[in-house]
């Protein structure tokens, strides 16, 4: 016998936190993203335009302890598989390069963020908007149809990949990160028409 969902647990209400980049809003690209978002039955709960300090920044990406340790070991070996030589070994090394230039990136100008609900919003935003770089993001993704950046171009000229968009890497990131960017008061709870065709169960209501 299959045990029904409570209210409070249901994947509908999961939600995740995007940050539309400096590259992204100069490029006016900020409708075609979140028409993305909204095509795909997201509901879009809070939203607001600022230019973030350095320090929200770096507590941004700082919000996991282990990220510095986590991120400088996924990039050196990134680097190994690729057959190319890290510019430095320590993964601390590593993550406190990459932070400097994505504070230098983040910090640049304005920038949009948005949090997105409905049924699995994490991994749905995820696979919209693309892989980290843009060269190898798959075709019809965000990343992959609006931007030409890669690994070796950042490499070469000490910046940080610019792929127009930051989205949330799991439901307990997400969490971390709305609180981080947004008070509780922020995040409005309202019904969707859509919402209708998208999760009742039957879809009552239609002929009425």
């Amino acid at each position: 016998m299959f045990k029904k969902n409570s209210p409070a647990t249901h994947p509908k209400h999961e939600r995740t936190l995007v940050l539309i980049k400096p590259d992204a809003i100069q490029r006016s690209l900020v409708g075609e993203i979140i028409r993305r978002y909204e095509r795909a039955g997201l509901k879009l709960v809070a939203l607001k335009m600022f230019v973030p300090t350095k320090e929200q920044i770096e507590q941004h990406y700082t919000l996991d302890p282990h990220w510095r340790r986590v991120t400088g070991e996924k990039t050196i070996k990134s680097y190994l598989d690729r057959g190319l030589e890290p510019p430095v070994k320590d993964p601390l090394d590593v993550t406190r390069i990459l932070l400097e230039r994505l504070t230098r990136y983040m910090t640049s100008g304005p920038i949009l963020a948005a949090v997105w609900q409905g049924a699995h919003a994490v991994a749905i935003v995820r696979k919209l908007t693309g892989g980290t770089e843009p060269l190898t993001s798959d075709v019809g993704t965000i990343r992959g149809d609006f931007v030409l950046d890669s690994y070796q171009m950042t490499d070469r000229d000490g910046r940080s990949i610019r792929n127009l968009v930051h989205a949330s890497g799991s439901i307990a990131e997400a969490e971390q990160e709305i609180a981080h960017w947004f008070s509780p008061t922020e995040l409005i709870n309202y019904r969707l028409v859509a919402e209708q065709i998208l999760y009742d169960v039957n879809m009552d209501g239609i002929f009425e």
